[in-house]
């Protein structure tokens, strides 16, 4: 007896997976420690998500809105700066000094490229592979999220609803997947009648893959003489139960991505489900600048302490009438 003909549908692709940010410590490479985690992995965690990625956005225009520049620091290099210490926890400026060693200006440097050298108050940039630069001494200020762990880089706080970003990731793109497949990879055919040739069996099997990907939707034909009840069966792959999942799932990711970033939802545009809705959205926003943004603010003020002046400083921003306010 021949064995039964089985085929499959094609999985989707994440863009990551668990074990490419993994946390693994700072282990030490030739001249610098590595992070403790993939970079680049989180550079491209980044937009994987809307909720990951407005999260993060929301907090950086907030920030760039009551961010008042300086003769040493823009608007676009502190956007720059916030964007790198919210999303890897760490935060480079260089220094650019003149002849006589006075700071004309500061120039945010990526994080995603710069490692901690060994050696005390050393750094290196690392965009190009095998051509590792150092910087000078004490020219590089270095402001990072605290970790329980190690002290050498910091870690943002969202690490923790990582698992959410890649599962909501994984639920669209299965999604994706699920209507591009023209078959939705939604069913099974079963076929046990005999009177069915080998070749038969070959040219149904054939009009089945061809009916996939564009044009989709295509009607089979199947003559069958002599053929029995339930020969050909096609079976459904639990597809109500997978649209149900398909909701619960993106909700339930949702809302720990908002929980990871401690983000109120009228923030982020987000159409309650429930008749109550969310709340006063004024309050909300109140409550989050006063319990996220200020303390942010007063990480980005440290710049100032260890430069010995002031690059960075804020606006008061009122959100009664939507206006900044001098301090």
């Amino acid at each position: 007896m021949s064995d039964p003909i089985q085929f499959s549908f094609g999985d989707p692709k994440p863009v990551l997976s668990v074990y490419d940010l993994m946390y693994t410590g700072c282990m030490p490479f030739s001249r610098y420690y590595e992070p403790p985690f993939d970079m680049r992995g989180l550079s491209k965690l980044y937009r994987a998500t809307p909720h990951h990625g407005s999260a993060l956005q929301v907090k950086r225009n907030i920030l760039v809105k009551t961010f008042m520049p300086t003769k040493l620091l823009s608007r676009t290099d502190f956007a720059k700066l916030a964007l790198d210490y919210l999303v890897y926890g760490n935060l480079y400026a260089e220094r650019v000094d003149n002849r006589l060693g006075e700071l004309l200006k500061i120039k945010p440097r990526l994080a995603r490229y710069m490692r901690v050298g060994i050696e005390e108050e050393s750094y290196w940039w690392t965009h190009t592979h095998g051509l590792e630069e150092e910087f000078e001494a004490n020219s590089i200020v270095h402001i990072m999220e605290p970790d329980i762990n190690q002290d050498v880089y910091g870690v943002p706080d969202y690490i923790g609803s990582l698992q959410s970003v890649l599962l909501n990731e994984s639920a669209t793109l299965f999604r994706r997947k699920y209507y591009e497949n023209g078959s939705h990879a939604g069913f099974i055919m079963y076929m046990t009648d005999s009177a069915h040739s080998q070749d038969d069996v070959d040219a149904l099997r054939q009009a089945m893959k061809d009916s996939k990907g564009p044009g989709n939707f295509k009607n089979l034909f199947m003559y069958a003489p002599q053929g029995k009840k339930d020969g050909i069966q096609v079976i459904p792959v639990s597809e109500v139960a997978a649209k149900d999942e398909f909701w619960q799932i993106k909700n339930t990711s949702r809302d720990d991505q908002l929980a990871g970033h401690r983000v109120p939802p009228q923030l982020m545009g987000i159409i309650p489900s429930n008749t109550g809705g969310f709340g006063d959205v004024e309050k909300a926003a109140k409550v989050f600048v006063t319990n996220e943004l200020d303390p942010l603010k007063e990480r980005f003020l440290e710049l100032n302490d260890l430069l010995g002046e002031e690059v960075v400083r804020f606006d008061q921003y009122s959100l009664t009438d939507l206006g900044p306010t001098m301090n």
